[in-house]
């Protein structure tokens, strides 16, 4: 198992103002932030970084929410820090999610569910390298 994962605030927890309540959430939970930037992804940016979606009914739908607003994009760092961060964020619908999940705490929808965690360690790797470059990425060590 890595020890780095990509995480991202999506634009309904900014515009609700969880963006700090979020980082605290994450920091509180053992995570190390390596990089961190407050972005408006473009519409292409978001195809892009969705493109796997991409033949889902859904991807128009997401791609219009992701570059809707401002986002947060993360690369974070932790012992197992794919599978940490994925019991951290709780599930996808927010109304599955443990208490005390970010998403159970702060999402509103499906559709509209705060954060993004990668799901394995060689996405968190293609993630963290679609936003960050090597030395923006600053270890803590």
């Amino acid at each position: 198992m890595g020890n780095k994962t990509y995480a991202m605030i999506k634009p309904d927890a900014i515009r609700n103002g969880y963006m700090g309540k979020i980082i605290d959430h994450t920091i509180n939970a053992g995570f190390k932030i390596l990089g961190a930037k407050l972005i408006r992804l473009t519409k292409a940016q978001a195809e892009g970084f969705y493109a796997i979606h991409r033949e889902r009914p859904f991807f128009s739908e997401l791609t219009e929410f992701m570059s809707s607003g401002q986002t947060m994009v993360l690369a974070l760092e932790k012992d197992n820090a794919v599978s940490d961060w994925r019991k951290t964020i709780g599930a996808t619908n927010p109304e599955e999610a443990e208490d005390g999940t970010i998403r159970k705490k702060f999402a509103t929808s499906l559709s509209e569910n705060a954060v993004h965690g990668a799901d394995s360690d060689e996405n968190a790797k293609i993630e963290i390298g679609f936003f960050f470059n090597d030395s923006e990425l600053i270890s803590n060590q």
